[in-house]
């Protein structure tokens, strides 16, 4: 078990196995030391975690929720990196972080909801895993998820 894995397990958590794509896409490709992975979005264990938009009222995904989605998406690429490269404690640096979320028009909380990726990858990768970042309202993700996360790293040959 990586380094990676092990700062996970401290927080109760695992690198579960890569979600199967929904498309025409392969979870992770490598170019040269930077591997990207495409959107993942919050499945666990087969299933998404809800459906809908972020917001606040009666039958949006309260904001607190979405953040714990993030957290599983980036789970979920942490996964897609794990299955290219084999070994986590090769990545040497998240890069960026680009997070979706399927917001009710009035909602503004973006970056939080995406926080709950971010602290993740910090937790698990350290120093390593500050990175930029973009948090994106839209207005739908695929399968109505309410938030979709995809990660560059950059690792050693």
């Amino acid at each position: 078990m990586s380094a990676v894995e092990d700062r996970l397990a401290e927080l109760g958590l695992s690198v579960p196995d890569v979600v199967p794509p929904v498309a025409t896409y392969i979870p992770a490709v490598r170019e040269g030391n930077l591997v990207f992975t495409s959107g993942q979005l919050p499945m666990f264990s087969g299933a998404m975690a809800a459906t809908g938009k972020v917001g606040d009222g009666h039958g949006l995904v309260p904001a607190a929720d979405a953040t714990q989605m993030a957290q599983v998406c980036a789970l979920n690429a942490i996964a897609a990196v794990k299955a290219l490269i084999g070994d986590l404690d090769k990545v040497t640096r998240v890069v960026k972080v680009v997070g979706f979320v399927a917001s009710d028009p009035s909602f503004t909380g973006q970056p939080g909801v995406i926080n709950g990726a971010s602290n993740l990858l910090g937790k698990a990768f350290g120093d390593k895993g500050v990175h930029a970042r973009s948090a994106v309202g839209v207005v739908a993700l695929p399968l109505d998820a309410p938030v979709e996360v995809e990660i560059v790293v950059a690792v050693a040959d």
